[in-house]
């Protein structure tokens, strides 16, 4: 088993950019550029990877619904839109107006709900609780960033503030092979890259805001997320999934 890393600081956002945070309208053009960008997704994702797939019964077809995901690299995202049966609502660091300009105007084409990480961003939760309330599929990456550490990172407290405040359950999904160190060195090698996506049974969880619930509720979904992942990938959550 590999020893995890000791992963450095969360990061902290260097802009302060709210009024670009808000939930995206569902307009005719919008739904036509998600449709498009999945099918492409679906495309890269079979041309590119050799992707297996479990626990898909456990997703829904529609809405609400709350998942959190591990996040190990620019390949999450496509495979999650090839595997998801709708477009779901993404969070997204704003960094990457001033980072990546043209990726930054692209997902917001898509719409997603930016996101001041290292931040208490209450316009970016109070947007995916309204998602929720209005039925649509919300996906949510509880480390913050990709993970550095060889496994789980701590996560933030942001899916279970989410889930408790719109009420709604948890639907865990585990990532694995889709760290970039992995992806690009199999693309060179013009192989395709062993990745997999796996679904668990949906949480239900119970609290209020108190950092004492928030904290409980966090640890439940990380150990979710851990009871998906091989051993070498539970990092901060290694005990807590061995029990």
């Amino acid at each position: 088993m590999q020893t995890p890393l000791s992963a450095p600081p969360k990061p902290i956002a260097g802009i302060w950019r709210p009024e670009l945070t808000r939930l995206p309208a569902l307009h005719r053009p919008r739904r036509l550029f998600r449709a498009f960008v999945r099918l492409l997704a679906a495309a890269l994702v079979r041309a590119l990877t050799q992707c297996s797939l479990r626990g898909l019964e456990y997703l829904p077809k529609a809405g609400p619904a709350l998942i959190a995901m591990n996040h190990l690299g620019d390949a999450d995202a496509a495979v999650m839109l090839a595997a998801l049966p709708v477009a779901p609502e993404g969070l997204g660091k704003i960094e990457l107006l001033t980072e990546y300009p043209v990726l930054w105007k692209l997902m917001d084409c898509y719409g997603t709900i930016w996101l001041h990480r290292g931040r208490v961003d209450r316009r970016a939760l109070a947007c995916a609780v309204q998602a929720l309330a209005d039925g649509r599929v919300v996906a949510i990456a509880p480390e913050g960033r990709y993970s550095l550490a060889r496994g789980l990172e701590k996560g933030g407290y942001g899916a279970a503030y989410v889930a408790l405040r719109a009420q709604v359950g948890i639907i865990p999904v585990a990532l694995t092979g889709t760290d970039n160190q992995s992806v690009y060195a199999s693309l060179r090698r013009l192989r395709r890259a062993r990745v997999s996506l796996t679904v668990g049974k949906p949480l239900s969880i119970a609290g209020d805001y108190s950092p004492q619930s928030l904290r409980s509720a966090t640890q439940r979904i990380m150990e979710a997320l851990a009871e998906l992942l091989p051993p070498e990938q539970h990092g901060a959550y290694a005990r807590a999934a061995a029990e």
